[in-house]
């Protein structure tokens, strides 16, 4: 049977950006961060002051300097980047209960009537994590 070589949808991930995330394992595990980028298709998120490595940067001319016939420059050196996370690696940091959990869903009232919603998963909390 031939597989269809058309485009594949992307995993959902059940965390968005602004979430509050835990690390569950790696270099950074046990700290917290709120999540800055996602990139589904990837399964990965990029969250602030985590995953840092170090990256070492040419100086470089830049092309619009403004000046009078004067180069500017970038400065060279070690800078700090931030590097994405598998999402698989991260878990939502309740607001109500103030620990990570496993995303649900549940249909609530809105302001525009019903809609689904993202909750604790934890039986004693059950409370929303969007904080629309």
């Amino acid at each position: 049977m031939a597989r269809s070589k058309g485009r594949q949808k992307a995993p959902r991930l059940r965390i968005m950006v602004g979430d509050i995330v835990q690390v569950m394992t790696g270099k950074d595990r046990g700290r917290r961060g709120r999540v800055l980028e996602a990139y589904p298709r990837e399964g990965r998120v990029l969250v602030e002051n985590l995953n840092v490595a170090k990256k070492h940067q040419k100086p470089k001319v830049l092309r619009d300097s403004g000046r009078m016939g004067q180069q500017a420059f970038k400065e060279g050196g070690i800078v700090d980047l931030a590097n994405p996370l598998r999402a698989a690696n991260v878990m939502v940091v309740c607001p109500g209960c103030d620990r990570p959990t496993r995303v649900a869903y549940a249909v609530r009232e809105k302001k525009d009537g019903l809609g689904k919603v993202r909750v604790c998963s934890r039986a004693e909390c059950r409370e929303e994590v969007d904080r629309a």
